[in-house]
This record gives C-alpha cells, structure tokens and sequence, in this order.
C-alpha cells in the first residue's frame, strides 16, 4: 500500500455531485477504410496487453481507519468490461452530438470501489471527409491520480507512432502483488506517514525561508541602490503574484487585487456544458513570433478576447480586468510519476482594454512577471503534508461550500482557469485506429464555473471548454468566439519601437564660418506591415 499525498488526497476530499473531480479528454479515431470489427472489443484486448506498463490503473483505493489519514493506492485488477463502455450513439451523428455526450457524463463520478478510471467509445459517428470510419472516445481519470502532465505520459503508454501496434515487454513490468494490512497494519502506516510528513515539512522550512530572504534582500538591495522603496510594501503582494498594467504604450508594474465579479464566479449546479475547438499550431506560431510572444501568452490573449466578446454579449463586462487562475508544473524533467506536482498562479487577461495590442502588451508583462515570481517560489509549494484528520475537515467544507453558496459571499480571487498542457506533435494511433483529435476534459470547481483547457497535438491547438451548465450554458458560443478572437491575433500588426534620436555631442568652439542654408532632412518611409489572416479549422468531426 501507498499512501496518496496531501495534494492528491485532497481531490478525493473536495468531490462533491457538484463538483467531480476527473479529467480526461474526446478523442475523434479513425479506423482503417477496410475495417470490419468490434472496436470495443478492440480496445480491450488493446488495454490488456498495456494494463502491466500502467499501475496507475491498476490500483484502487483502500480508506484508513475510521477515516483519520489519507487514503493509500492498493493493487487491483480492472474489469475492462466495466472500465471500457460502448455508447450507440444515431448514425451521422457529428461534433455537436459528441459534446453533449460529454457534457452529460462529466458530471457522473467514478466509483470509488474500482480503479479510478473509464473509456466510453462513441459508435455512430459520421465519417469522415473521404468517408473514412470513425468512431469517438470520451476518457475520465481521477485527478487525485494524475496531473495534466501524468496523463500526458500515460498516454505515450497507450498510443502508438503507427497503425500496427508495437510489441511491449509486460514480463517485468508488474511488481508482486502485496497482501492487504489488517486495521492494526493501517493505523500504524497511518501514524507512521504522518510523522515522515511533519519531517518532510520541517525539513523544507530553512530553505524556504531562504528562498524569501533572498528574494527580500533583492527588495532591499534595490532600495539601496535607489530603486523605489515602494517595492519593500509590495513584497509580499510580489511574492503571491504580479500582473502589468498598460497605459497608453507604458507599463508598470502592480500587484493583483481582487478580481471582479462576473457570472462565472457562483457556486456550481449538478450539470455541465462542453465544447471543443481546434486552432491551426502552426499559424499561431507564426504569429506569435513576430510579436515576441509565448505559446501561453498567445493561449491567454485569444481566450480572454473571447470572453471579452462573450460578457460584451451576455453582460456585464466588468472594468477591471479579468483575472486567470493558471496552473504550473512543479514536476522535474523526465518524471512521469502518476501522481500530481503542480500549483496555481494569477494571471490578468487585460480584458478591460479595448485595443488589442495594448491587450496583449499587457498580457505578456503580466506573464513576464509571473514568470519572474514563480522560478524562485513553485519550490515552496507543498505537495504532501500531514493529514490527520484533514479528510474530515475538508470533506464537510466542500458540501457546506456548495450548500451554503460561498462562492457568492467570498471576495473573487479569479475569474476563470486556463490551462495550457504540451502535448505530441506528430500523429498517434490507438488500437490501430488514427487519434485525429485530443480535446482536454478538466475540473470546474466551486467559485469558478469555466475551465478552459489547452493541449497541443499533431500541428493542432486542441481545447476544451468545461463549464457549469447553469452559469454558462452558451459553451458553442465561447468557442466561436475563441475561432474570432484567434483571427483577430493574425490580424494584429506589429508594433514598432520608436527610433531614439542620436546623442548631440558639444563641439569645440571654432572660429566662425560663412552661413550656409541648412539642409532638408530627407523623407524616411517606414512600412507598414500588412495584417495576415487565414480561416481557423471548423468545429467539425471531419477536422
């Protein structure tokens, strides 16, 4: 048995009907032009073979006694008849069908006597453009055993680089099985989790604070060398986060407030609104590039110009800018551990400026200084910490947090969650079939009832809009706007800096000369460079 970390368990803990706790993702497949079996069936066999390089999918929850401490992962053998379901769905039926699909399922939990995962495969789909085959598949995994960047590696488990299946070694690949602990067994690995994770935490408090002193010495340092002695009040507004505010072509740099009020700030209903859409990877390259931007730079100005249009519609669009929770791997280079190493960050959308280049001026100052804050800070954030009695505490906080309507009382710490997640750039196949498209299904919580997800694959900008189906039930409609908000980005011309006059140089005096007639300056044209735009892919299951 393994315990579950602090912030692993605490998924488990914050689950409510209102609000699950699983992510996933819809994928569209298609099959080979001859194809004539039972791709259900397919995909079982499939996983079977795969299930002894995934223990992530191969364990279950097994509760502590009397519910004191967090749960442990415990060995358990999947009933794929279970785990992997078919779902008839009409023939023809296309894009629209599928996210309704998805958007009636999200809010179903997983049952937490099995391992925490399912795959529903959606038959029925309309072929596609050359009257290939097709079918879909909607997946669910349990966020308490996987971040964005787990599943990520789970997937390179499951998929592969062609057609035909690669061969896997499964011999070493499952450990031996464990005997179940008795209740004696269990209090004491309970107790004796509990004292690692105090010394954990103790041991990580010098270095922590070493983090901050040095950051404040900074602070200090600058003040000393004249640097503005307002940046020692704002250190540890600074050290939460910081955000740029952009004021007729100048930046200055200013801590986040409270962000404001909008409909997506409510607690959250039993149902769910989805939709997907695909952005061309390439484009947005292009363009970004020559704006000196980041691919999560340009994911935050074409969603926040999207729901700038949307709350223009729907009302109200608040003055202040909105404000996006965005989260931020913790995890090292190279691991791929099931299990959850990230935090969160504020990043302002600059929603409230009506000029798109001073938007994304101002988005890119923001993520600027996020960036500066965070290199030094995500090493202070704990994933696991001591936890008796923490799942009482934080089970009856989540049901009375949904119950009593808090997130209408507490002041708005964000508006929305974006998340952008790296993903594979080159095709990849399941079961032999051709996975055309990846659209990320994530969490809406209490408080913030959109979550905005994205993920690159194969050329392709794949996202996923998960929403409360009673605060924002238009989720089509947003993801049109993402389409226009995109086009907008590729129209949005250069902005050059000025040139700065050269440095006059006092000459030495000299004896006066006959006058002449000064010379004309001559006339420098500087070009304009023309705005490229080009038509986004269509929200079609054709792609």
């Amino acid at each position: 048995m393994k315990q579950l970390a602090g912030l692993d368990a605490s998924f488990l803990y914050l689950e409510t009907p209102q609000m699950p706790m699983h992510v996933g993702a819809l994928h569209v497949l298609e099959l080979p032009a001859d194809y004539d079996g039972d791709f259900v069936e397919d995909l079982r066999e499939h996983m079977r073979a795969r299930l002894p390089l995934l223990p992530a999918l191969r364990r279950k929850l097994l509760s502590m006694p009397l519910g004191l401490s967090n749960p442990g992962w415990v060995d358990a053998d999947p009933d794929l008849e279970e785990h992997i379901v078919e779902i008839a769905l009409p023939e023809g039926s296309g894009m629209a069908e599928l996210e309704a699909q998805v958007a009636a399922l999200h809010p179903v939990l997983l049952d937490r006597i099995r391992p925490l995962w399912k795959f529903h495969v959606f038959t029925g789909v309309e072929p596609g453009p050359e009257g290939q085959p097709r079918v879909a598949l909607y997946t669910q995994l349990h966020h308490a055993a996987v971040d964005g960047q787990a599943a990520v590696a789970l997937a390179q488990v499951i998929l592969d680089l062609s057609p035909e299946p690669r061969a896997v070694d499964t011999i070493a690949a499952r450990g031996k099985k464990r005997g179940q602990l008795g209740t004696v067994g269990l209090l004491r690995a309970a107790v004796s989790q509990q004292w690692k994770q105090t010394v954990k935490l103790a041991r990580s408090l010098p270095s922590a604070a070493g983090i901050l002193g040095h950051m404040a010495a900074g602070y200090v340092g600058g003040a000393a060398t004249g640097a503005s002695v307002g940046k020692l009040r704002q250190l540890l507004a600074d050290v939460a986060s910081q955000t740029t505010a952009v004021v007729r072509g100048k930046t200055a740099v200013s801590s986040l407030g409270p962000a404001p009020r909008t409909r997506f700030n409510v607690s959250l209903s039993a149902t769910r609104s989805f939709a997907a859409v695909t952005l061309p990877l390439a484009e947005l390259n292009r363009t970004r590039k020559r704006h000196g931007a980041s691919v999560n730079d340009a994911v935050l100005f074409v969603i926040g110009g999207a729901l700038r249009r949307y709350l223009t519609k729907h009302g109200p669009l608040p003055r202040k800018p909105l404000i996006a929770a965005v989260p931020v791997s913790t995890r090292a280079a190279g691991d791929t551990t099931s299990n959850n190493q990230a935090t969160m960050t504020l990043m302002s959308l600059g929603t409230h400026l009506a000029n798109p280049a001073e938007r994304l001026a101002h988005v890119m100052a923001s993520s600027q200084a996020m960036k500066a804050q965070m290199s030094q800070l995500k090493s202070l954030m704990p994933t696991d910490f001591p936890s008796l009695g923490i799942p009482w505490l934080m089970q009856a906080g989540a049901m009375l947090y949904g119950r009593a309507k808090v997130a209408e009382k507490l002041p708005v710490i964000a508006n929305v969650v974006i998340s952008n997640v790296p993903g594979p750039q080159m095709p990849l196949y399941l079961a032999g079939a051709k996975m055309i498209t990846n659209y990320p299904t994530s969490i809406a919580v209490h408080g913030l009832a959109l979550n905005v997800t994205v993920q690159t694959y194969n050329q392709s900008l794949d996202i996923g809009l998960m929403a409360c189906g009673e605060a924002l039930p238009e989720t089509a409609e947003l993801a049109a706007y993402v389409e226009a908000a995109f086009m907008e980005f590729q129209a949005l011309p250069v902005v050059q800096a000025p040139e700065e006059a050269p440095a006059v140089k006092k000459a030495a005096p000299r004896r006066p000369a006959a006058k002449k007639a000064p010379a004309k300056p001559k006339a420098v044209a500087k070009a304009t460079p023309k705005p490229r735009a080009s038509t986004p892919r269509k929200r079609a299951v054709a792609g």
